[in-house]
């Protein structure tokens, strides 16, 4: 019995990790936000609910078909060979219509719960990630991972969308900050495991341009961030403790960047970490000091 229990365990386990939580809570923090500025305040609590499970449930549904497409480059990376399709943990079939289950509850959530247009920008985000980035882009050109980026880049334009029922420039605004914060943020990790990535034959930047190439774009999208956190100060979004803290957080990672372009070690997982720290902060000091 015991043993039955713990072989159950470690398939719910693995199911989790298929659904990449920590990209997932990522996703729900952003969505957050933009709820909450659309509301200038905290919205209802029953469409916050439904909103993030809807987003949650997209979230985590294309992370497991992107993981159902991936299963054959992944098993040749030592950085994914230990996921549960190439390890054989899950069998790709019930694999691919967990991840299929997942969008459908998600797309049934957004459409009677919440609204039509934030289930079309979560639609759009799925599209982007499963269909653009992984089975179009990823395997054939470099741009994947800007052309991509649009997919992580909508939860704040959902969550606005779901209280607004449409969208406005003070979701683009956050659209921009998580468009421009995301390429750089993979970068560093494509640098560190390009020998991976070049072995599976994915042309990535540091395979296909080089890691110097590779660093110096990365330094000026990290930079490009600096202007482009402020503006919800100057567009009246938040006050002056995000102004500040917006300023006190970009040119930290301007500077831990600038580190890692002149170093000549290729792993800058500081800045990786940084980075995830980075945007989480920033939309929580922004929510913090949401002007009402």
């Amino acid at each position: 019995m015991a043993s039955k229990a713990l072989i159950y365990s470690n398939v719910l386990k693995d199911y989790i990790a298929l659904t990449k939580p920590g990209i997932v809570l990522l996703v729900l923090i952003t969505t957050l936000t933009g709820m909450y500025l659309a509301q200038r305040g905290f919205p209802d609590p029953w469409l916050v609910f439904w909103t993030l499970l809807g987003t949650g449930l997209a979230s985590a549904g294309s992370a497991v078909l992107n993981q159902f497409f991936d299963k054959d480059i992944d098993i040749l990376m030592d950085r994914t060979k230990d996921r549960p399709l190439p390890a054989g943990s899950i069998n790709p079939k019930n694999a691919f219509i967990f991840g299929s289950l997942l969008l459908a509850f998600s797309a049934l959530i957004l459409l009677l719960k919440v609204n039509l247009i934030a289930f079309f920008f979560v639609f759009l985000a799925s599209f982007f990630y499963v269909v653009v980035y992984t089975l179009a882009l990823k395997r054939k050109s470099p741009l994947a991972t800007e052309i991509g980026g649009v997919s992580g880049s909508l939860p704040p334009v959902i969550g606005y969308a779901a209280v607004k029922g449409e969208v406005g420039l003070e979701a683009l605004i956050l659209f921009l900050i998580m468009f421009m914060w995301q390429p750089p943020h993979f970068w560093v990790l494509a640098i560190k495991y390009s020998e991976d990535y070049r072995r599976a034959g994915i042309p990535t930047l540091p395979v296909s341009k080089g890691i110097v190439h590779t660093k110096i774009k990365t330094l000026i999208y990290t930079a490009s961030l600096m202007p482009l956190s402020l503006l919800p100060f100057f567009y009246g979004i938040s006050g002056s403790i995000y102004f500040f803290s917006a300023l006190i957080l970009s040119g930290l990672y301007l500077i831990l960047t600038l580190k890692f372009v002149f170093s000549k070690k290729p792993n800058g997982m500081f800045v990786f970490f940084y980075s995830v720290l980075y945007i989480a902060l920033l939309f929580s000091v922004m929510v913090f000091d949401m002007r009402r």
